[in-house]
């Protein structure tokens, strides 16, 4: 019985996931664009709009324009399967309900973000600074209705040194360091992982190095990037914070 249960709950939470990933498909579109540039409206093809009040076929899961048929962001079926990994790692890690919120605020942002950096390599504000805030604001309340203050400071701790760790990365190193988007997104990571304790930082940022190098030693491999290249960053984090949210649990 309680298997049958916790399937069906599962079943519901995934279906929720599904629900939105609209919006999160919407959110790549609009911002995956050079900075300075305006958010994308529409189909870069034929210009035909794109929004909620005109969702399918283009912010469903066939990236298509419904006028001319050309992709319009992230490839069809990607941004889907991603938001169905990140939710199902979560039910894994099967946190209490404010610390899932946060966890799950974090990754609706996060998801987005990722596929924004893969394409323009940029991770606007207006996704990072909620994404964060709004994370360090639902663990306050896990903090106050259950958890305590003590795992909500060392979070804020750690999400605030990770951001500025990477921030002076940048200032030091310029393009080779990351960038302050990288910073601004690191803030939530180090919320995530700091209210576990450090030990869950620092193994959610080895994940994330080791995928990146892989990455890059296989893309070097195949000449598809040179030695001068820069990989984007935020990728890299949205598939390591959940794994390590997963072993924290």
């Amino acid at each position: 019985m309680l298997v049958t249960i916790s399937n069906r709950t599962t079943s519901r939470s995934l279906l929720a996931v599904l629900a939105v990933t609209p919006v999160l498909r919407l959110a790549a579109v609009r911002h995956a664009v050079p900075a300075g540039s305006t958010a994308r409206l529409g189909c870069d093809a034929c210009g035909t709009p794109v929004s909620l009040a005109r969702p399918w076929p283009a912010i469903g899961p066939r990236a298509r324009c419904g006028a001319c048929g050309t992709r319009v962001g992230p490839p069809p079926g990607s941004v889907e399967v991603a938001a169905l990994a990140a939710g199902l790692t979560l039910l894994l890690a099967g946190p209490p309900a404010v610390e899932l919120a946060a966890a799950a605020w974090w990754l609706g942002w996060a998801v987005p973000l990722a596929f924004i950096d893969a394409s323009v390599h940029r991770l606007p504000d207006r996704l990072t600074i909620p994404a964060a805030l709004g994370t360090w604001l639902l663990l306050g309340l896990a903090a106050a209705l259950d958890a305590g203050y003590t795992p909500w400071l060392r979070a804020t701790a750690a999400g605030l040194g990770l951001g500025l760790l990477f921030a002076a990365s940048t200032i030091l190193l310029g393009r080779r360091g990351f960038g302050l988007g990288d910073a601004k997104l690191a803030v939530g990571v180090g919320l995530l992982l700091g209210w576990h304790g450090l030990a869950f930082l620092v193994l959610g940022l080895l994940f994330a190095f080791t995928l990146a190098a892989v990455t890059a030693l296989a893309l070097l491999a195949t000449r598809r990037v040179r030695w001068s290249s820069h990989l984007p960053f935020g990728p890299f984090l949205l598939l390591a914070t959940p794994t390590a949210l997963l072993l924290a649990g």
